[in-house]
């Protein structure tokens, strides 16, 4: 069972946002998401809002894109209520759950709803997350034919006793043939991969790497294992029958990853994620933030885009204003039909927790943030170029020391972290917040 939302206060029924704290004048971008809550098997180690079963008229397979419409066309009107101005959306991304439990033609149905109530620009990313063992070729070229332009495939590992810890259900042959008939349909391909599995050795994930490599996706993204309280893996590790999964193994492995991904022409710019420079992006020298197979939607996030998150317990973000639905699918559709907001709650963030937020997220990415915009650092114009104030000088300066910041970035005004300082990015953060 999925664990309890966070507590927040009541969000009106209507769903309306206050116009003062949607930050119109800002001119944010914005991203949609569609949470699809529905999975064959769900996995011992997801504490993802999902269901092997469905919960009656518009909240089960099949039956499914009335309600993500219903929850559009909210969406739509509510914005424009608050005066945002028309936005067509940039990065469109379906995630799960298993999105490809709905066959192309609900799949194909959203979209296109969501192009037809809220806009989708022409050029956007529109990414479907999916599981190597339901899709076929002809389902990928309908994909791409319904205007899906990238495709995640959920590889995790490519050995077979990982596989099994971590419950999935495909097997590793069957992730080159999924991402080949990706690329034959046109589709931008990426794989995600876990590494911290209870049981797997240094050896396993290196494997797992050399194999997503071999299919040459334009996309790997790489995330550490985490056990989560309430969920089967959780309740394996607690009563001892699986090991709990070692930080300093989890952090080699990464440093591994981030080496074999380097090799092999990929380079990192969100500490997860790592995209295939393309020959234009190798011949410009641009920095990978820019690179054309990042994914755009994972960036909208970490630069602090407007997102509008629809189904079963989806969050959204609009300017100082967060909040969040209901999670169970039945009560989320029984509302949407009674012309109801299906947002549980939600909160209103200070300015405090907005600065906190921008930094947390801008230095996640290769990017990094502006030095200036630090906390306690006098601008370029007050104390030279690359220059700080104290007390924020003497924490960039340690940091740099420690081997966290990356020192000659600091010079050109950038906060950049170091491979070191990606595993220790949470420290960073506060130690630059001066927490």
């Amino acid at each position: 069972m999925s664990p309890a939302q966070p507590d927040g206060m009541r969000w009106p029924d209507s769903g309306s946002l206050d116009p003062g704290l949607v930050e119109a004048e800002r001119g944010r971008p914005l991203s949609l998401y569609v949470h699809v809550p529905f999975c064959r098997v769900r996995c011992g180690y997801c504490d993802f809002n999902t269901y092997t079963v469905g919960f009656g008229p518009g909240a089960q397979v099949g039956d499914y894109a009335p309600s993500v419409l219903a929850e559009a066309r909210l969406a739509a009107r509510v914005m424009a209520e608050a005066g945002l101005p028309d936005r067509a959306a940039e990065t469109v991304f379906f995630g799960g759950g298993t999105p490809t439990m709905l066959d192309v033609a609900e799949l194909s149905e959203i979209l296109a709803g969501l192009r037809e109530r809220i806009g989708i620009a022409a050029g956007a990313e529109v990414t479907l997350e999916a599981n190597p063992d339901t899709v076929t070729r002809g389902d990928l070229r309908a994909l791409a034919d319904a205007g899906f332009t990238r495709v995640s495939f959920g590889m995790q590992s490519a050995v077979p006793a990982i596989l099994a810890t971590l419950d999935r259900t495909h097997a590793p042959e069957r992730v080159p043939l999924v991402v080949e008939w990706a690329k034959d349909a046109g589709l931008s391909t990426s794989v995600d991969l876990m590494y911290g599995t209870p049981g797997e050795s240094l050896a396993d994930w290196e494997t797992s790497v050399r194999a997503a490599l071999s299919y040459d996706p334009d996309h790997i993204s790489a995330y550490a294992l985490v056990v989560e309280e309430g969920t089967k893996m959780g309740a394996q590790v607690a009563r001892g029958e699986l090991p709990t999964p070692d930080p300093d193994d989890e952090a080699a492995k990464y440093e591994l990853g981030d080496e074999l991904l380097g090799e092999a022409g990929y380079a990192w710019y969100e500490i997860s994620n790592f995209a295939r420079a393309s020959a234009s992006d190798r011949a410009s020298g641009r920095a990978s933030t820019t690179f054309e197979h990042a994914s755009r939607h994972n960036l909208a996030y970490w630069r602090d885009w407007d997102w509008w998150g629809l189904g079963p317990g989806a969050h959204s973000h609009v300017g100082r204003m967060r909040w969040w639905n209901v999670k169970n699918p039945g009560v989320y559709a029984g509302r949407l039909r009674a012309g109801v907001s299906p947002a549980a709650a939600g909160e209103i963030l200070g300015e405090e927790e907005r600065e906190l937020e921008r930094v947390m997220l801008g230095l996640r990415t290769s990017e990094g943030i502006e030095l200036d915009g630090l906390p306690g650092v006098a601008s370029g114009h007050e104390a030279g170029a690359g220059c700080v104030s104290m007390p924020a000088g003497g924490r960039v300066a340690s940091l740099i020391a420690d081997g966290l910041i990356d020192g000659a970035a600091a010079l050109r005004g950038r906060v950049c972290l170091t491979l070191r300082g990606r595993l220790l990015a949470d420290y960073v953060t506060r130690e630059l917040m001066g927490y």
